[in-house]
């Protein structure tokens, strides 16, 4: 039986992955339409997988996903260990 404020840490990396890859998408989405294309170019720097192609746009998705997911999973089980 789950304790009462525990959070289920797998919801909350599923929800990390899918607002990372939607972020991500509306950013490359905008640097093609030059939207923030600075922030556009400077998160490219920082993603191996991040371009202004459409697949470097579904590949940045996928990392960022992948980043999301375990960033906010570790937060979660962190949180339900010493709550």
């Amino acid at each position: 039986m789950a304790k009462k404020n525990e959070l289920n840490e797998l919801s909350l990396g599923y929800a990390g992955a899918a607002v990372s890859a939607i972020g991500m998408f509306l950013l490359g989405v905008g640097w093609n339409l030059g939207i923030y294309a600075n922030a556009a170019m400077e998160m490219a720097k920082w993603h191996l997988l991040f371009s202004q192609s459409i697949l470097g746009i579904f590949g940045g998705m996928i990392e960022a996903a992948i980043w999301g997911f375990i960033a906010l999973y570790a937060i979660g089980w962190f949180y339900n260990k010493w709550a």
